[in-house]
């Protein structure tokens, strides 16, 4: 339930007493990056190696740091950005041997999973509950591949 804030109160209650807040980071313009993959066990086209600009939003919930922000935004971008022009794939795949032996092995991200944008979403949320503070309490990133697919966990 929200909490009311009287006229009586002072900025430093007001801040100290704000309780959970949340962030909303691109929800009418979402973080945009480029990526490549493949979903190496599909049986049709995904199966190739391809490339999408993919649209982030995220919602971070949390209390007020002394900073008097939930989180840096830039903090929420610099997880994002570690897949910005890079190719995700899982492990296993024989391409991973590919772009080490061509020297781009830097250029991969090597996922336990399949590198579907389900997939993408609920690690980029792991990862940015790990690099975020302790007053954090909940991250929701929705990734969309295409106009016509977007997932959220």
């Amino acid at each position: 339930m929200a909490r009311s804030i009287s006229r009586d109160e002072s900025e430093a209650d007001v801040l100290q007493e704000a309780g959970q807040r949340t962030l909303h980071i691109g929800a009418d313009n979402p973080i945009r990056i480029s990526s490549g993959h493949r979903i190496l066990h599909h049986d049709g086209k995904c199966s190739r190696p391809h490339g999408h600009n993919y649209e982030i939003t995220v919602e971070v919930s949390g209390e007020l740091t002394e900073e008097g922000w939930v989180v840096d935004k830039g903090d929420v971008t610099d997880v994002i950005d570690a897949w910005d022009h890079r190719f995700l794939v899982e492990e296993g795949d024989p391409l991973v041997d590919a772009f080490e032996q061509a020297g781009d092995g830097d250029a991969l991200v090597v996922l336990d999973h399949p590198p579907t944008a389900e997939v993408m979403s609920v690690l980029l949320e792991q990862r940015m509950l790990e690099a975020f503070p302790d007053t954090v309490s909940d991250v929701s990133v929705s990734v969309s591949e295409t106009g016509e697919l977007c997932a959220t966990y």
